[in-house]
């Protein structure tokens, strides 16, 4: 009865405390919208007029941060003063990143906008947490606007896939993914890594697999129902750089080729070289991808025990040493 017992509350502790973070991330909507209505809000939900309720907002999320995971974030000066792209691994549940946006707030009063996936804006009663919180579709042009504006931008290339797929063995599911790439050569901008530690000892996926895979895959939407909520320690490394190099350009490439085309034959460019540019363009966001993944996997491997274990995570909450 015992054995029974203890059994029956650990699946609804399992269960329970990902649909108690569900709930709080309702609650915070229901706050915003109190907010709104009570001092009769109409302005961007990107402005400063909204900085006061993020604040609590983000105080409430640090708190939940500290007391549940013992939540530590490092790295921080290794973001730049202006514009750059985060790209992180994405867990089943992304709640380490929540963490990570609340103490950014607090700590440098930051906000940083954040690409989702397209089934996240179709979720019911979500509108104005998102739009307040930065939550962007992530097309090329948006991208590209917000890092004009001097905004940092965070991507998963893993996304929902990374999500609901990959385990303990934290692997990395981009695929040929390299959008953010293309963005950060147009835009300029440096690409930093980063990772939370213990992210999948958290919260993990079931590992009955090829069903919900292949129900994802047709249509694009996350059925896999996570479990987890136990407090293991979560700390987010942000890594070093991978900085613009202005020699490398793709603008300036296509200038350049151009001018010299034109200079040599009196007419435009020919189409062999507008397939070169092509070429030379896409090997160039294969390498600042590939110099992308090969940071964030270093960083997993710096400071994550692989295969993870839930029970050395739940210990580490013990151990005030930095991993």
């Amino acid at each position: 009865l015992i054995i029974a017992s203890l059994t029956i509350c650990a699946i609804l502790v399992f269960f329970i405390v990902p649909l108690t973070i569900v709930f709080f991330i309702y609650l915070t909507n229901i706050l915003l919208l109190i907010y709104q209505r009570n001092n009769e809000l109409k302005a961007d939900p990107l402005s400063d007029v909204w900085d006061s309720v993020r604040k609590t907002i983000a105080s409430f999320w640090d708190i939940y941060a500290r007391i549940w995971h013992g939540y530590e974030l490092h790295g921080v000066k290794n973001l730049p003063e202006g514009p750059g792209i985060l790209v992180y691994y994405h867990g089943a549940i992304p709640i380490d990143y929540l963490y990570f946006l609340s103490r950014l707030f607090l700590w440098k009063k930051r906000l940083c906008l954040s690409v989702a996936d397209h089934f996240v804006f179709r979720l019911p009663g979500l509108r104005l947490l998102l739009a307040v919180t930065g939550v962007i579709p992530g097309t090329r042009e948006e991208c590209l606007v917000a890092l004009k504006n001097g905004y940092l931008v965070s991507i998963s290339p893993g996304g929902v896939r990374e999500a609901l797929f990959s385990d303990e063995s934290y692997q990395l599911m981009w695929g040929n993914r390299k959008g953010f790439a293309q963005v950060a050569l147009e835009a300029k901008v440096p690409i930093i890594p980063m990772y939370t530690q213990n992210v999948r000892e958290g919260y993990r996926m079931f590992k009955e697999r090829r069903f919900f895979r292949q129900l994802y895959e047709s249509t694009r939407l996350p059925f896999t129902p996570p479990y987890g909520g136990l407090p293991v320690k979560f700390r987010t490394y942000i890594g070093k750089p991978i900085p613009y190099d202005p020699n490398i350009t793709a603008e300036e490439l296509v200038e350049k080729v151009t001018l010299s085309s034109c200079c040599v034959n009196f007419v435009s460019p020919t189409p062999l070289i507008t397939l070169i540019i092509i070429m030379i363009t896409e090997m160039m966001k294969i390498s600042l991808s590939f110099q992308t993944k090969t940071a964030v996997q270093a960083l997993i491997s710096k400071h994550q025990t692989i295969p993870g274990s839930i029970w050395k995570a739940l210990l580490e909450r013990f151990d005030k040493r930095r991993k």
